[in-house]
């Protein structure tokens, strides 16, 4: 029996240079995204999928991330005083939401070696891997879809979205063909990490969201460090695919690069588009701009 996946990591020690100066203090993935910073929606989707489990892998600078999800009760006491009773429920619930761990990266090593972090935290189970900057809207939790094929098909599982020409060379791509009974699947024989367009072996690209046995672990302690000196996670998973299955999954919905600020910008509108509470507002506001 396939044994449930109950804990995420979230690599999120990153400088967020492309961020600058707002990254300077505020770490990136505490950027707000509408009214939320972007790590909260990666905790929500791991909670409608049924992990149990956060780890943050953490490095200086990271304080106000740690603080989100804990009580601040400076601010609690002050909105329970003022009578705001909806805000004071908002601000407990996202102190009580999950079951948070941190773990420090003392040092930029590369995101293999982040993962490599919560080795101790995860054990011998199988866990979720969510990169922060990618922000997946999606009819069913991106991570949930991944959990299910994991489950069917008992092997690692890596999200990816189908990138046409050039682009795709900003991409982690994988090698193989497309699963005979279910198209979204992708049978996995390799992968190339930013090939040049002519030499990419296939259309499917790698996002932020992985689903990975703890056989990983072991292998990244191996893995030797690539360009700037990093442990690349690709690395690991190519070393895991010589022992055990791993399958490509076209996800249900849309992925936003939060991490990059044109990326950024198309998030917020759209998210705020489907804000109930002022989204007709907000869209005639658009179209009143002279575009």
């Amino acid at each position: 029996m396939t044994q449930r996946v109950r804990k995420a990591v979230f690599p999120a020690g990153g400088l967020g240079t492309r961020f600058l100066p707002a990254t300077k203090v505020v770490p990136k993935e505490m950027l707000p995204l509408v009214d939320k910073p972007i790590i909260q929606y990666g905790v929500e989707e791991c909670l409608a999928s049924g992990i149990e489990h956060i780890i943050f892998i953490t490095g200086r600078g990271k304080s106000a991330m740690e603080d989100h999800f804990d009580f601040s009760f400076e601010l609690d006491a002050n909105l329970e005083r003022r009578g705001k009773k909806e805000l004071l429920e908002l601000s407990r619930r996202v102190a009580t939401m999950a079951r948070v761990s941190y773990v420090r990266q003392k040092e930029p090593l590369g995101l293999g070696h982040a993962v490599l972090c919560a080795k101790d935290l995860v054990g011998d189970e199988p866990f979720a891997v969510l990169l922060p900057d990618d922000v997946v809207d999606a009819p069913r939790p991106c991570i949930g879809q991944l959990i299910d094929v994991f489950n069917q098909r008992n092997g690692s599982v890596l999200a990816t979205m189908t990138i046409e020409g050039p682009a795709i060379s900003a991409y982690g791509v994988l090698a193989g063909s497309a699963d005979a009974q279910n198209p979204r699947i992708y049978n996995c024989t390799g992968m190339v990490e930013k090939p040049k367009f002519e030499d990419a072996p296939s259309t499917q690209a790698i996002v932020g969201r992985y689903v990975l046995t703890p056989r990983v672990f072991e292998l990244l302690e191996t893995t030797k460090p690539g360009a700037g000196n990093e442990i690349q996670l690709t690395d690991g998973i190519l070393a895991l695919l010589a022992q055990e299955k791993v399958f490509g999954y076209t996800f249900e919905g849309k992925r936003y690069d939060a991490g990059d600020k044109f990326g950024m910008l198309q998030a917020t509108v759209e998210f705020a588009l489907k804000r109930e509470e002022f989204s007709e507002k907000f869209r005639d506001y658009l179209k009143s701009l002279p575009l």
